[in-house]
């Protein structure tokens, strides 16, 4: 049986029993699947949950089992890789189900991005050396863009942001003023002039 330290408490202080801070929750790897270890069973199950930042018993160990699925090395989950992917998760801070998945899937690709490495780093023949290669390609591009769209969503809801600026397209009218930036449009400050309105500095009178 091997088991993952979580949280907090170092592993020779985990390792004594007795002496395992009651903050603390392990998870087990057993021959049917794994369990968490913990006291109080229930609070163990809290702090897993919060840890992961989900709600709910059932979204905690649906997360916990795709993480060991993913953690798997050599046919079979491990020990070391799963310690890391929830040490992470919970440095992550996950404040709600779609970024504890979006969590979950950041801690799977690194670790599949550094099992590439590892491939690479030992490939014995070109075509070995070429696939893994690939493989790592596509994962370290899927890592950032899953950091800014984990970022996108924890700032949604952030106020827009007013600057100065000065728009002119082609066939249309420039906008002199405050501007202010949303996501998803751009309008002018009520008080703006448009270049048609605003008089110029030097343009003849219409009426002269």
């Amino acid at each position: 049986m091997d088991t993952i330290l979580d949280l907090d408490t170092p592993p020779a202080i985990a390792a004594a029993g007795p002496t395992r801070s009651p903050t603390a929750v392990e998870v087990l790897l057993t021959p049917e699947g794994f369990r968490l270890d913990h006291p109080d069973p229930e609070a163990g199950e809290k702090l897993m949950a919060k840890t992961l930042g989900v709600a709910g018993r059932d979204a905690m160990y649906g997360i916990l089992g795709q993480l060991v699925k993913a953690s798997m090395k050599g046919g079979k989950p491990d020990a070391g890789n799963l310690a890391f992917m929830i040490s992470m998760i919970k440095r992550i801070k996950p404040r709600d189900s779609v970024e504890a998945m979006l969590a979950a899937q950041m801690v799977s690709v690194h670790v599949m991005a550094m099992q590439s490495v590892h491939h690479l780093a030992t490939a014995e023949d070109l075509a070995w050396h070429d696939s893994a290669g690939r493989a790592l390609a596509r994962l370290a591009r899927t890592f950032p863009a899953q950091i800014e769209a984990l970022n996108r969503y924890r700032n949604q809801g952030e106020p827009a942001i007013t600057v100065q600026n000065v728009s002119v397209q082609d066939g249309g009218k420039a906008i002199v003023g405050n501007v202010t930036q949303h996501t998803r449009v751009v309008a002018p400050d009520h008080g703006a002039a448009t270049a048609a309105e605003a008089p110029m500095s030097g343009s003849p009178d219409p009426g002269a």
